[in-house]
């Protein structure tokens, strides 16, 4: 692996990504999939995506604490493939369907578009430190790994976590 070809590919998809899924505010729902593929089901399959992202980060962190790098290995590409996964099935329901509005009222309101607005962030800051926590371990560049997962681990723990979180908050809200 070379950086001169996976730092670039790392940053464009570090600046596409968050592009494509803002775009998602903008288009109108395509009407993609055929009649009988119910994209209500997608935002539990979502939940139950970041919950397992959010199970193998913990277990990843807990391998590596206790030096069994494989299983360590094994988890944070699990939990990269299941991010994908997500990111995948996001896009999917959001050129299905508009986006449904929180009915919260009060002061959960707040706590709703806190938790929303700090995940939205963080998801897209969190993006290329992942790319990069990814590359560097496949690479065997272990120092520079472990530098960049410090910081890596808890943002993307609260990315996975918080995306639950929303979804148990607006799921009420959801046409049925």
């Amino acid at each position: 692996m070379t950086d001169r070809i996976y730092l670039p590919l790392i940053g464009t998809i570090s600046v596409l990504v968050p592009i494509v899924v803002a775009l998602l505010l903008y288009i109108p729902p395509q009407g993609l999939f055929v009649d009988s593929f119910n994209v209500r089901l997608l935002p539990l399959l979502n939940a139950c995506l970041n919950s397992a992202v959010s199970i193998l980060l913990v277990a990843g962190f807990i391998f590596i604490r206790r030096r069994q790098i494989a299983y360590h290995r094994t988890c944070m590409i699990s939990a990269f493939i299941l991010s994908a996964l997500f990111l995948i099935s996001y896009v999917l329901y959001h050129l299905q369907t508009e986006s449904t509005p929180y009915g919260g009222e009060g002061a959960i309101r707040y706590v709703y578009f806190f938790v929303l607005l700090t995940h939205i962030v963080l998801a897209a800051g969190v993006l290329p430190l992942i790319l990069l926590s990814v590359y560097r371990g496949l690479a065997g560049h272990y120092a520079q790994h472990r530098r960049i997962a410090r910081w890596t681990f808890p943002l993307w723990l609260y990315v996975s976590v918080t995306g639950v979180v929303v979804y148990l908050m607006i799921s009420p809200y959801y046409p049925a």
